[in-house]
């Protein structure tokens, strides 16, 4: 296999970004899209020049061309579709969150490995490179003791009832849909797992339109977030150390020039900078290898878990209004 074949289950506004982050990779191909209309998949087959258009998800699943399927559906169709390309031999990206709970996830993982599925859901800031280099400046004691670690991702949502992302039963609200990236940010930052969490929201038709949380870790250390669909956007994150603050600007969308400050305690300011990478071909790329040579990517569907696990916490602090205990791994 010199490229690995790919298809979207999907005619989703995140195809804009997507489908052209493929012509970037090295290791992938699209060729095919399926819509649940006919007319949609072949508008934007031939939008975007992709060789095959298809009117259900399922005739997708049925080519034996594809190799691979990214799945941009709403996150309650997550584990459906998902099992469904698994059970077909289809490798799996899928849209981030994996699932809107952490047991479904939990399945979902389970299911795919039974079947040797290559699985992991769709952040692509892992896959840029200044995240490889914070990883190696906080793992070689850059910052001393990391101490706090406080991130953020919000956006100006319109309040359209018909848009999915303000529907509980799709698994809507901004806790799921951004809040997700700061509370894995933060676990990657520690590289650890909270002990508890709290938080609070204010809702809108059922759904977090915007929330804060806290999550505590053992030795007194602590994260803080926040998300949201009202406020101006945000994306960056900030690790705190006993040597000096790293300061992430654009950590989940990071532009043509990435870059990271450290200030130190005497309040130097040292800069870093990384040019010209595509976080999401990158991701594309990694995924294909993985299924190449039938290894596990990184992440692994396991954080999405994880993830997941601290995401239930947060939801369920915010509706009771208490701290909550992270439910560990079996």
């Amino acid at each position: 296999m010199n490229k690995v074949r790919w298809g979207i289950l999907g005619v989703a506004k995140i195809n804009e970004r997507i489908v052209p982050a493929f012509r970037e990779t090295r290791h992938a191909e699209l060729i095919a899209i399926a819509s649940r209309s006919l007319e949609k998949a072949q508008r934007a087959a031939q939008a975007d020049n992709i060789s095959k258009a298809y009117g259900s998800y399922d005739k997708l699943l049925d080519d034996p061309d594809i190799d691979a399927v990214y799945l941009p559906l709403p996150n309650h169709l997550h584990a459906e579709w998902t099992l469904k390309a698994a059970k077909r031999g289809k490798h799996v990206l899928c849209e981030k969150p994996l699932c809107p709970t952490a047991d479904e996830a939990q399945a979902v993982v389970d299911a795919c490995r039974s079947l040797n599925i290559r699985l992991m859901d769709g952040f692509m800031w892992p896959h840029h490179p200044r995240t490889r280099e914070i990883r190696d400046f906080l793992d070689n004691g850059g910052l001393g003791d990391v101490r706090h670690v406080h991130a953020s991702f919000t956006f100006e949502l319109p309040l359209d009832d018909s848009n999915i992302r303000l529907h509980p039963e799709m698994g809507g609200g901004s806790l799921l849909d951004v809040g997700c990236y700061p509370v894995y940010g933060i676990r990657w930052a520690f590289d650890d797992e909270p002990q508890s969490v709290w938080a609070t929201a204010t809702w809108y038709n059922g759904v977090d339109l915007r929330m804060t949380g806290i999550l505590k870790f053992a030795g007194g250390k602590t994260g803080s977030f926040d998300c949201g669909f009202d406020l101006p956007f945000r994306g960056d994150m900030e690790i705190v150390g006993t040597l000096g603050t790293l300061r992430v600007p654009d950590m989940w969308l990071p532009p043509y020039d990435a870059e990271f400050h450290v200030e130190r305690t005497d309040r130097r300011v040292e800069r870093f900078e990384l040019s010209g990478h595509h976080q999401i071909a990158l991701m594309i790329d990694h995924f294909s290898e993985a299924v190449r040579h039938q290894r596990d990517p990184i992440p692994s569907p396991d954080e999405a878990v994880r993830t997941l696990r601290v995401l239930d916490a947060l939801a369920r602090s915010a509706r009771e209004g208490r701290e909550v205990e992270v439910v560990r791994e079996p």
